[in-house]
């Protein structure tokens, strides 16, 4: 596995993902920032949070087996909410959660969240991006 994540001791522990990853592969994989299509262009969960994180994490997911990776290898995930606040944090992680069980992965890299005032169409509530490490 090219990515290890950690903890560090100085650091508070978090559950939703780990404070640091450490790169030792060769390849950098960048997934562009998915939002909650399907594979025919058609937004999944319009106005449902929780299910279009869940659809993002899918389509991260289906990105990264296309090259030969999986959440494993994944460093660093970036995800953008539309007009974010901490009451939208449990349709966040029940999102995760249902992507993780679908996946069978517990996907807990570094991350940032951030909160937009937009994304590409008015129907999209989340995009999520993610840097991968393969050998």
């Amino acid at each position: 596995m090219a990515i290890i994540l950690v903890n560090p001791s100085g650091l508070p522990e978090v559950d939703a993902y780990r404070q640091v990853s450490i790169a030792t592969g060769s390849k950098l994989v960048f997934i562009a920032g998915q939002v909650a299509w399907d594979v025919n262009g058609v937004t999944v969960g319009k106005g449902d949070l929780a299910a279009q994180v869940e659809q993002c994490y899918l389509n991260v997911g289906a990105a990264l087996a296309e090259v030969g990776a999986s959440f494993d290898d994944v460093a660093k995930l970036t995800i953008y909410v539309v007009d974010w606040t901490p009451g939208k944090m449990s349709q966040l992680m029940d999102g995760i959660a249902r992507a993780a069980t679908k996946l069978g992965v517990t996907p807990v890299p570094p991350g940032t969240l951030l909160g937009v005032a937009a994304l590409d169409i008015p129907e999209h509530l989340v995009e999520i991006e993610a840097t991968a490490v393969i050998d």
